[in-house]
């Protein structure tokens, strides 16, 4: 059993909660049970180490069985030492270590995708993680996040995925006018979500998304630039009917995504 929380290898799984050591490591951070079971049952190769305190991995068995058949070794931490490594403040007793899962913009557009969550200057991980897992359940093919969006694998976008990160491709620090042209040449076409754009029930009536779409997102407080709007096919608004000022870049998205996956299958 790891005993001591400042020993090497603890300090080296805590360190992943910083940008620059999963950057030089290649590694990144699992927290809880759902997404590390995600991560066996979906991406097994990539986990690379499991600890537990002794009574989350006896209640999780079958988290020890999936790691058995990964050829991963569980090991047995004390809670100080799981609270030392974990970034949450209170962890749930189960931590993984997992290789990054890189993907290219060009093999997204390459597999003919139906439907594609562009994330540009999204920095906020909480959102970004719960476009992914939005972008998951309405059967999207995969998402891009441009280099000027926050980390795919810092540790809360990680946790608001709840496991989706293994479940569709992601790729991250593409830019934006080459995610586009990518798009353009695969048939893709691209809507912006937009506040000045056309009703989205409009783009329903006239058939619009029943094509194969990449909706591009923008940054939550600015959302995206004229520039990149002008970049897109159409630029499309969720109505807002009462009075909410705004609604949460999240919820947006997973309005559009939801729309397009239900045109998609009449």
């Amino acid at each position: 059993m790891i005993d001591n929380p400042r020993s090497p290898r603890v300090r080296a799984v805590a360190k992943l909660a910083k940008r620059e050591a999963r950057t030089d490591t290649g590694l990144f951070l699992l927290e809880g049970p759902q997404a590390v079971a995600e991560a066996f049952a979906y991406a097994p190769d990539s986990v690379i180490d499991l600890f537990g305190t002794p009574s989350a991995l006896d209640k999780h068995s079958d988290l020890a069985r999936a790691a058995a058949d990964a050829g991963v070794e569980p090991e047995y931490v004390t809670e100080q030492v799981l609270d030392a490594m974990a970034d949450t403040v209170t962890p749930q007793g189960i931590v993984a270590v997992a290789r990054q899962l890189p993907t290219s913009v060009r093999d997204i557009f390459r597999a003919a995708p139906r439907l594609v969550a562009i994330l540009e200057e999204v920095r906020d991980p909480g959102n970004a993680g719960t476009i992914i897992r939005a972008a998951d359940a309405a059967g999207a093919d995969a998402v891009i996040l441009t280099g000027r969006s926050v980390d795919l694998y810092h540790p809360k976008v990680v946790r608001s995925t709840t496991g989706s990160l293994f479940h569709l491709p992601v790729a991250t620090g593409a830019i934006l006018e080459n995610v586009l042209e990518r798009a353009a040449e695969a048939g893709v076409q691209v809507l912006a979500a937009d506040i000045d754009g056309d009703d989205l029930l409009t783009a329903r009536r006239e058939g619009l998304l029943e094509r194969p779409t990449a909706w591009l997102f923008g940054n939550e407080a600015r959302g995206l630039s004229d520039e990149h709007v002008a970049l897109a096919d159409r630029s499309i608004a969720v109505p807002i009917y009462g009075r909410a000022e705004s609604m949460n870049l999240a919820t947006a998205a997973s309005v559009c995504l939801y729309e397009s996956a239900f045109a998609q299958r009449p």
